[in-house]
């Protein structure tokens, strides 16, 4: 392919962004960004300026995300006016009045009669005067395009060779009744007038590629200078399509429960490419990013695996970058001693209150004498990183204990918890006067 590469970022303002548009968006950004291609956010006209556009645009950005340039889709009516015009001259538009109940009805018999629920084309037998008694009781059309009856074939840069049958579609409904033409219609003429090279999308929208195939040859532009790559469609963890109006899976929704964009970010890029689940910022990963290596199998988002993600990014995190969401106080010795502990950065509350709150530790059943063992051992301050071992050296001695038999009952009265950040470094944080009275307390 010769000339520059160009890819779309295309949002709709009234669904919030969520894992599957997000991943699908992301994997263009990074086709784009490896080819060395620009990139251009597209939004549509009626919603660009909405706070929920700009929502979306914080979104993207969160997940560092950029583009090159951004345009309104729906903003050049004289494009999409010639465009109509062509079509319609080529006899490849055709008017409708059909209601949508009367169209339902229709597939609704058709599926009753075993045959497929594609358009019957009834109004391409309208006859002139049919048109006219209908516009003169007060009906408006809107108007189809007239799909070939070939067949359309591509090389995709996910699933291989691709062919679709045209005449087993339905022929798109291309301009609404007050004229406004449709998003398939001026999406396709936006990226035939804007130079797209390169579309990613769902693999569900393999039908409304092939229907763009026929559409550009149609206003005579050539189908192949478009390439094209279908991402399997992600699913939840039960193997159902994720709700695209799912709030538990928007991308907003993520942040907010402490999802770090760079585990996010790995996560998608990587989902389908058989490796393990890592953080990585966008910027990394695009140099690396093959299409060719995504399955073809629909993928399915696994909490736990970007819970994975998360926790490696986490790890890496710098206190600078986690001050401003950790609770008040909190320093960086504290941050680097729990943050490797952590799924969620929310977490780290909890772990605050372990070393700078009050905790009731719980009553371990048959440990009070090893527990008051380790109070009358528990070293005088100053504290430093060596207190752990040498407090628990003196213990294993004492008692004959070792490994989670010694250190089990200790984090339990120390934390209340049974697992969790390393003590050596937690324990001179937490400091003595906290340690004494919780060991006291969980010995009674």
């Amino acid at each position: 392919m010769s000339g520059p590469v160009r890819l779309r970022l295309t949002i709709s303002p009234g669904v919030p962004l969520h894992v599957g548009s997000a991943r699908v968006v992301l994997a263009n950004w990074l086709l784009a960004r490896r080819l060395g291609g620009r990139v251009t956010l597209r939004v549509a006209e009626a919603g660009a300026g909405s706070e929920a556009a700009e929502a979306i645009r914080r979104d993207l950005r969160w997940l560092g995300l950029d583009w090159d340039g951004e345009v309104r889709q729906g903003a050049e009516p004289e494009r999409y006016a010639a465009a109509a015009a062509t079509l319609r001259g080529a006899g490849r538009l055709y008017p409708c009045f059909e209601s949508e109940a009367e169209l339902n009805a229709k597939r609704h018999r058709r599926v009753r009669q075993g045959r497929p629920a594609t358009y019957d084309r009834a109004m391409l037998r309208l006859t002139a005067a049919e048109r006219q008694a209908a516009e003169a009781g007060g009906k408006r059309p809107y108007w189809r395009f007239l799909l070939s009856a070939a067949a359309t074939a591509w090389h995709d840069l996910v699933l291989g060779h691709q062919e679709v049958n045209l005449a087993d579609l339905s022929d798109p409904m291309m301009i609404a009744v007050d004229g406004t033409p449709l998003p398939a219609f001026a999406g396709a003429v936006d990226d035939f007038a804007d130079g797209i090279t390169h579309v990613v999308r769902g693999q569900d929208l393999i039908g409304a590629s092939a229907i763009g195939r026929d559409l550009a040859a149609a206003l005579g532009h050539d189908p192949d200078a478009v390439t094209l790559a279908h991402l399997p469609t992600m699913t939840d963890a039960a193997g159902a399509r994720l709700a695209r109006g799912s709030g538990n899976f928007s991308i907003h929704a993520l942040c907010q429960r402490g999802v770090e964009a760079n585990a996010l970010v790995g996560y998608l890029a990587r989902l389908g490419d058989g490796s393990g689940p890592r953080p990585g910022a966008a910027a990394e990963l695009a140099a690396g990013f093959d299409t060719a290596a995504l399955t073809r199998a629909a993928p399915r988002f696994d909490w736990r695996r970007l819970l994975a993600a998360n926790r490696q990014a986490l790890a890496r995190l710098s206190f600078a970058g986690a001050a401003d969401r950790l609770p008040h106080g909190t320093t960086e010795a504290f941050w680097h001693a729990v943050r490797g502990s952590l799924d969620l950065l929310s977490e780290a509350r909890g772990y605050w209150e372990v070393v700078a709150g009050t905790i009731i530790p719980p009553l371990i059943e048959g440990e009070a004498e090893f527990l008051r063992a380790a109070l009358d051992l528990l070293p005088a301050e100053p504290w430093d990183g060596a207190v752990w071992t040498t407090w628990t050296e003196a213990l294993k001695h004492r008692t004959g204990r070792a490994g989670r038999q010694l250190t089990l009952p200790l984090r339990l009265a120390l934390t209340g918890e049974d697992k969790g950040p390393d003590l050596r470094a937690l324990l001179p944080l937490i400091g003595r006067p906290r340690a004494a009275q919780r060991l006291a307390v969980a010995a009674n």
